[in-house]
């Protein structure tokens, strides 16, 4: 059998193969209202495409622990009981695909409140159902963008509080994998970086006081995510910033053997999303190299993403070692059923609908 299609098992949990969807916003929720953040019809029908097409995890968007954690208005939530029922439907039904249902949690920080994507992007206003960001420190993430507000320990500790009340809600949903957000800039990654996190109490400075938050969340949203259950962390392995002070590969490896010690069962390894201007050498699989250097100095099992796209690429990434599963973000949706297509192409099975088997 092909590698990507061999199952994996963490802790308890065996996931049919190594083809997994990694977490990629949807901005299709309702902003106000007592439906806030909840998920409807679209993100049904979106996750249940890929799962129908033999995915074999499929880790749901960057869903908020609070309302002012969101990118965008418009995204998903975990912060009330009305969201994680929504999002019932979705888990039940990957479930009944042979699909394991994943989600990925977070707080947008000082990248907080702006515009969906194809709008521009641009942060809004209260005029257009925004807020005021916080952050590590009052230092905006790029010109155009509001000075988040620096947060207070208690605010913090807090904040560590929400994501273990959104692990527990993820649980009740159905979710049998919980993903901590720690990359892309947002308010972890912010933490992390020198770049963006300039405090000079026990948060900053150090790398040790810069991970401290990191950490706090991880052991919050372990000490009630269970025993059996797996726990993935998502890392922007660099900052990209050669040239200024940034998070680092090296601080990638130091961090990971930590988030091991502590509970976490996978790093979800990509890249950069903290400095605007950094530059990124984007090409096939360019991240995976960080994945490959986390799993072979601290044996901590990884998944590898961005711009894998073709079924031998994963197969090698696989076979090679170099991670224990690819995400496919932007493929999964060009093609909902990529996954059926590699087993075909690699002589692997995948789960498929007694209505599709037409098809096969």
């Amino acid at each position: 059998m092909s590698a990507l299609f061999e199952p994996r098992t963490l802790r308890s949990l065996t996931v049919p193969n190594r083809v997994w969807m990694a977490p990629m916003c949807q901005y299709s929720a309702e902003a106000t209202g007592p439906n806030a953040g909840v998920a409807h019809d679209w993100h049904f029908a979106h996750y249940a495409a890929r799962a129908a097409g033999g995915t074999g995890l499929i880790l749901l968007e960057a869903t908020a622990v609070a309302p002012e954690g969101r990118i965008s208005p418009y995204d998903l939530g975990i912060w009330n009981d009305t969201q994680a029922e929504a999002l019932r439907r979705i888990s039940d039904f990957l479930k009944s695909q042979g699909t394991v249902p994943g989600i990925q949690i977070g707080h947008a920080g000082r990248k907080a409140s702006t515009d969906r994507p194809w709008r521009g992007g641009a942060p809004v206003g209260a005029d257009e159902h925004g807020w005021q960001p916080v952050a590590p420190s009052p230092v905006p993430f790029a010109d155009g963008h509001p000075v988040p507000d620096e947060l207070t320990v208690e605010q913090i500790r807090e904040i560590v509080g929400l994501f273990a009340a959104a692990a527990r809600r993820a649980l009740a949903a159905g979710f049998e994998v919980v993903e901590i957000h720690g990359a892309h800039g947002y308010l972890i990654g912010q933490f992390l970086s020198p770049h963006s996190n300039h405090r000079t109490d026990a948060y900053g400075g150090s790398f040790d006081n810069r991970t401290r938050f990191a950490l706090e969340v991880v052991d919050a949203v372990r000490e009630v995510w269970p025993e059996e259950l797996p726990l993935f962390f998502r890392i922007s392995a660099t900052d990209w910033l050669e040239d200024r002070a940034g998070w680092t590969a090296d601080d990638t490896v130091r961090l990971a053997a930590l988030l091991q010690e502590h509970g976490v069962d996978l790093l979800d390894v990509s890249s950069g999303g903290n400095a605007p201007d950094a530059r990124i050498p984007v090409g096939p699989g360019y991240q995976v190299p960080f994945a490959a250097r986390v799993k072979e100095e601290t044996g901590l099992p990884v998944a590898a993403v961005g711009l894998i796209t073709e079924a031998r690429q994963a197969e090698k990434i696989v076979t090679n070692g170099e991670a224990d599963a690819v995400l496919l973000g932007r493929e999964l949706l060009r093609n909902p059923s990529w996954a059926r297509h590699a087993a075909r192409e690699l002589g692997g099975a995948v789960h498929v609908p007694d209505q599709y088997h037409r098809s096969v």
